[in-house]
């Protein structure tokens, strides 16, 4: 089976727009064992953190730092087509910053203001902007329930100071109206499996879900080996990231999602420790 590999097209568009999209990133198989261990896991949605948006709305989200021996996430995070991408954008060995899963239900499912991941991230102690995510579907995302959206090049922006909205921390809306004048909008529409790879200091917000269809995501977020943090923080500081075979998505995933049916309850650990329901300063708006 072919797997993602990035391209040199990739890269450039990476350097000047700030992200590109991977159409499938996961295949079907493995975007369907993906949301059906989600869905299925009792686990996440106790542990969930809600966040209100400032407009009336709420988001829920789960933020996990650790990556458990045999769970989906720990396989597509430590997969050789993310990771070889990421090193390839970040010019150096990347570790494994930490992982989320944003819940955007059906009419209630809230938007998240302008903001740059960079615009927390700096105040855990990472030097340089150079961190970058991986968004992958499980749902497809639309404008009508609150898809990604993006200011095409405004990494070049540099970080921007960021204050509260609702729960949220966005970016100086003085400077956020004057990008929006300068940058092209873009709205990135994804089909299940799908994926955006964007930088850290990429302005980006999302819209409530007002439809009838759940919008949710995965996120992998790394950092390069030479900008390991020179202090604690809610997230990691360095440690080598195992690389895994592409195909072990299927293999554990099938493992796990048989589990959940034998025990006919979820895999009580998938990555999400009620340790990081109080994740309230991440920065992402998906």
């Amino acid at each position: 089976m072919s797997y993602f590999r990035i391209s040199a097209a990739q890269i450039d568009q990476f350097e000047e727009d700030g992200f590109f999209l991977v159409p499938n990133l996961l295949d079907a198989e493995e975007v369907t064992l993906l949301s059906q261990i989600a869905r299925a896991d009792r686990e996440l949605t106790l542990k969930k953190a809600t966040r209100a948006d400032g407009e009336g709305g709420a988001i829920d989200l789960v933020v996990e730092n650790e990556l458990p021996d045999d769970s989906i996430y720990s396989a597509i995070v430590r997969s050789e087509r993310i990771i070889n991408a990421m090193e390839t954008l970040l010019l150096d060995e990347v570790y494994h910053y930490h992982h989320k899963m944003i819940l955007k239900e059906p009419r209630v499912g809230g938007a998240w203001a302008w903001h740059q991941d960079y615009g927390y991230w700096y105040n855990n102690g990472c030097l340089f902007p150079h961190l970058a995510s991986c968004m992958i579907a499980l749902d497809k995302a639309t404008r009508e329930n609150g898809c990604l959206q993006v200011l095409r090049g405004s990494q070049h922006l540099g970080r921007i100071d960021h204050g509260k909205t609702g729960d949220q921390t966005g970016a100086d809306p003085e400077r956020v109206a004057a990008a929006l004048d300068r940058f092209e909008l873009v709205h990135c529409e994804l089909d299940p499996g799908s994926a955006i790879f964007f930088d850290c200091n990429l302005l980006h917000r999302s819209d409530q879900n007002k439809s009838d269809h759940p919008r949710w995501a995965f996120i992998a977020c790394y950092n390069a080996k030479h900008n390991d943090p020179y202090k604690d923080s809610r997230h990691p500081r360095y440690s080598p990231l195992e690389r895994w075979d592409d195909a072990r998505v299927v293999e554990v995933g099938q493992r796990q999602r048989e589990s959940q049916r034998r025990l006919d309850h979820p895999v009580v650990n998938l990555g999400f420790s009620g340790n990081d329901k109080m994740e309230m300063e991440m920065g992402v708006a998906e």
